[in-house]
């Protein structure tokens, strides 16, 4: 360890003693920075295998790591496999919040860790990292994007390329908030396209789609049908968090 990162580390613990570190959820003291208490973290719906290797589903007994769900084949996506770190609810809805409309770069670092224990299979198995692109307005008045937050610091964790350019969200679209699974569909039908030189980038490759919430997964299928037509020879999808009864759609 050379002396910068010697007076890092002195630095941050100087920070650590000074200010507590406290639970992005509830606020009470946590056992480390950017992270969350214990009965908070016991309270998330953590999801992991045995899940459906295509919607990433929990499945209630092991069924082999390439098993597929009745629903899966019923109705298959347009992505190869997904999965997601926790189920959205009312326990994960607090930390989904704190980045995409507080602003607070802890939660998104403790997301992104998340999503690689979650998925790591497809994080290790990926050529290029893209996020789910907001339309330039929206981007403005946001000021960033929680999806290419997520993307960055899953691309630093593992060393894998990203590029939050590649993808663009070409018009601007409604909310999904309150919107069925076929308005979701229509809302963001054509709404995506690459870049001038976003074909010849994800040709041939495993691209691996991040976002923080699937619901319907109307989104990421637009994602997707965008880069397979580009020649992608495998699209998966990893979000923080899965609403597991698309009915109930999130906000």
């Amino acid at each position: 360890m050379d002396v910068a990162e010697l007076r890092l580390k002195a630095w941050r613990g100087l920070v650590d003693f000074l200010t507590p570190s406290q639970c992005l959820i509830c606020h009470q003291p946590a056992g480390e920075a950017q992270g969350l208490c214990a009965a908070c973290w016991a309270g998330l719906t953590h999801l992991d295998e045995p899940a459906c290797n295509i919607l990433g589903t929990p499945f209630t007994y092991e069924q082999g790591p390439t098993a597929v769900s009745v629903a899966a084949l019923a109705n298959p996506p347009a992505w190869d496999r997904a999965r997601a770190a926790v189920a959205f609810d009312d326990r994960s809805r607090p930390l989904v919040h704190a980045l995409k409309y507080r602003d607070t770069p802890q939660a998104g670092h403790l997301m992104a860790r998340m999503m690689c224990r979650a998925g790591r299979r497809l994080v290790a198995e990926a050529d290029l990292i893209l996020p789910v692109p907001l339309f330039r307005w929206r981007l403005w008045r946001r000021r960033f994007n929680q999806s290419a937050v997520l993307a960055q610091e899953i691309a630093r964790i593992s060393g894998t390329p990203w590029n939050p350019m590649l993808l663009v969200r070409q018009r601007a679209t409604r909310s999904q908030v309150g919107l069925n699974v076929s308005e979701r569909r229509r809302n963001v039908r054509g709404a995506f396209v690459l870049s001038v030189d976003g074909v010849g980038q994800v040709k041939d490759k495993t691209v691996l789609l991040i976002d923080d919430v699937r619901t319907t997964g109307a989104t990421l299928e637009a994602c997707a049908d965008v880069l397979r037509t580009a020649g992608a020879r495998q699209v998966d999808v990893l979000t923080f968090a899965l609403v597991l009864e698309p009915a109930r759609l999130h906000n």
